[in-house]
């Protein structure tokens, strides 16, 4: 008999050990642009160092509408198409208290600390709005992000 799939437990593992995400932004031209960054969500929702000169900030600073796309770091699957991704859609926004965030962002990302001090990178949240995971034939889903998000605090 086959393992029934929990989509939740899947999420909760990608957000708590990927390090690095596709991050999906609207241009001015209203066309999508994607970039790659790094991302800290062990304690919830992602966080992101975003520098001002980035086009991806200017565009969430004109649009915090935005998409990421995680996968799994560890999987070692030959084609990276079988491997667990999860894309979390929502808006991303500056963090209200940057000390907190800049404490689980370096915790995750210590090599960040050399550049995370320049005045023109902050800390972003992503104020999540839906989340859906594919994990192989026959395992995807759409999961309610407050389920989601109430398992990574509970």
């Amino acid at each position: 008999m086959a393992e029934e799939f929990d989509a939740r437990s899947n999420a909760l593992k990608l957000l708590k050990t990927c390090s690095f995400a596709a991050l999906a932004t609207l241009a001015d031209d209203m066309m999508p642009f994607a970039s790659l960054v790094g991302i800290s969500a062990r304690d919830g929702e992602p966080i992101l160092l975003l520098s001002d000169l980035a086009v991806h900030t200017q565009n969430l600073k004109q649009r915090p509408a935005a998409s990421l796309l995680l996968a799994d770091e560890d999987e070692q699957a030959a084609d990276p198409l079988v491997r667990t991704r999860l894309t979390l859609t929502g808006r991303i926004l500056v963090c209200a208290d940057q000390k907190h965030a800049k404490e689980q962002y370096l915790r995750h990302h210590p090599l960040a600390s050399s550049y995370a001090g320049f005045a023109d990178f902050a800390y972003y949240r992503m104020e999540s709005r839906g989340a859906h995971i594919v994990a192989g034939f026959g395992r995807i889903a759409t999961i309610p992000v407050d389920r989601l998000f109430a398992a990574v605090d509970g």
